[in-house]
Formats: structure tokens, C-alpha cells, sequence
């Protein structure tokens, strides 16, 4: 345990010296969220509803920070990591390449988090924002769609040949995710055809999860995303750890 401290101490500063995830995880969604709450305040998402765009945009906005390390940073790290021999080393020393990979899922699990809570704070002081649905069904989504992208991002990195293959396929996923699943244009603004096409990213049922969990929204509504990110989940764990090559 003191071991993994110390791993998570030693890799926790080089994430900061690197600006990569304090920029994408953190002021990237704080950024859009500002951004939203200047352009729509507290008006109401649509015309009659009991809650503002803001809050139905919550849980989207909670997701940016799980794409930069589940889908970006996860990839190409653990490739980079096995090209250069990094994770044959520690399989020599105390410190096993299964602990750094732990470590490491550790650090965006933080982010996340970090990003959440920072959301949470800026839009409830600034943007009258409020968790209309259980606090405990929220985190629960948050904690299902952290594992399931960050299972996508563990099975691309442990089945690239090398980093840059892992970047190619980092961004192929990253940035279609990020832009047409809900993250940052609003699902509910898309037209219906274009709806039904990104229905198949696994974010965007991620995100009408969270949405769900936010507005107080009934668990029914949400049954078959649960299930298709549970699937998915289970299913990128199983060949991560069936196809992973340490070397």
C-alpha cells in the first residue's frame, strides 16, 4: 500500500508538469460550462420545463473530463508505456506493470472527480444550478460510465502496436465522442436523423444516464442504456485482459 502511495505521488506530479489533464479535465469543462451558463443563464431548457439548460446539460458537461483520460490519455499512455519497455522493467522490480496501470486508473478516476466536483460548485454559485434527481443514483452513473470508457480506453491501449497507432485510434474515438455525443453540442438540438446515428456512441448513452440521474427522471427511461454501457463495460474488460500484451 505504501508502495502504491508513493506510485500514485510520483505519477500524480508528472500529470501536472505535463498541463495535459489540469487543461482537458479540468478548465476545458469548466470552460464550456461558463460558457453555457453566460449564454443561457437560468432560462429554461425548453419552452415549459421545470429545469434549465444548464442542469440538463450537467451531466454532459461531466462526461468531458472522462473522455480526455478514458479515450485520449489512457491509450496512448499504456502503449507509450509498453514500446518503450516501460511496464517489461517493473515486472523486475517491487513495483508490478499491473500497480502502475492501477495507479494510473487512479489518477483519471481523480480528475474525473475533481472535475465534477469543481462543476457542481462554479454552476450551483454562479448559475443557481441544482440536483433535481438523488445525489447517490448520480454518482452511481458517473461511476458506470468512468468504468466503461476508461474499459474502452484500457482495451486500445493494451491491443496497439505502438503509440502512435494508439493515438490514431485514441482520436478516431476521442474527438467524434466528444463533439456529437452530447459533451459539448447539446444532444436535444440535434435533428432526429442525427440522433439516431449518434445513438451508437457508447458516451451518448453514458450522458443520458447522467441527464437522467440529474433531472430526477425515472430509472425506466434510462434501462437500456444502463444495460448497453454495463455490456460494453464487461465486455472491453473481458479481451483487455484476455488480448493485453505487456511487451
Amino acid at each position: 500500500m505504501k508502495t502504491f502511495r508513493t506510485m500514485l505521488k510520483i505519477e500524480g506530479r508528472l500529470y501536472l508538469r505535463d498541463m495535459n489533464m489540469p487543461i482537458f479535465a479540468i478548465a476545458m469543462p469548466l470552460i464550456v460550462l461558463v460558457i453555457l451558463g453566460m449564454i443561457y443563464g437560468k432560462k429554461p431548457a425548453f419552452a415549459g420545463a421545470d429545469y434549465t439548460f444548464l442542469e440538463q446539460s450537467f451531466g454532459a458537461l461531466c462526461s468531458i473530463a472522462i473522455c480526455a483520460g478514458g479515450l485520449m490519455g489512457l491509450p496512448i499512455l499504456v502503449s507509450d508505456y509498453r514500446e518503450r519497455r516501460i511496464l517489461k522493467r517493473f515486472s523486475v522490480t517491487p513495483v508490478s506493470p499491473t500497480m502502475i496501470l492501477t495507479v494510473h486508473l487512479m489518477i483519471y478516476s481523480l480528475y474525473s472527480a475533481a472535475s465534477v466536483v469543481l462543476l457542481w460548485i462554479v454552476s450551483k454559485i454562479f448559475f443557481g444550478f441544482r440536483m433535481r434527481g438523488s445525489v447517490l443514483l448520480f454518482i452511481g452513473g458517473w461511476l458506470l460510465v468512468l468504468i466503461s470508457i476508461l474499459s474502452i480506453g484500457m482495451l486500445v491501449g493494451g491491443i496497439a502496436k505502438n503509440s502512435k497507432i494508439a493515438s490514431v485510434y485514441a482520436s478516431i474515438l476521442y474527438f467524434p465522442m466528444l463533439v456529437f455525443s452530447g459533451a459539448t453540442l447539446p444532444y436535444e438540438i440535434m435533428p432526429v436523423p442525427m440522433q439516431k446515428i449518434v445513438d451508437i456512441m457508447p458516451l451518448t448513452q453514458g450522458i443520458k444516464i447522467l441527464k437522467a440521474a440529474t433531472l430526477g427522471e425515472s430509472l425506466n427511461a434510462v434501462t437500456i442504456p444502463v444495460i448497453i454501457m454495463l455490456a460494453l463495460a464487461a465486455v472491453c474488460i473481458g479481451c483487455a485482459i484476455r488480448f493485453f500484451r505487456w511487451e
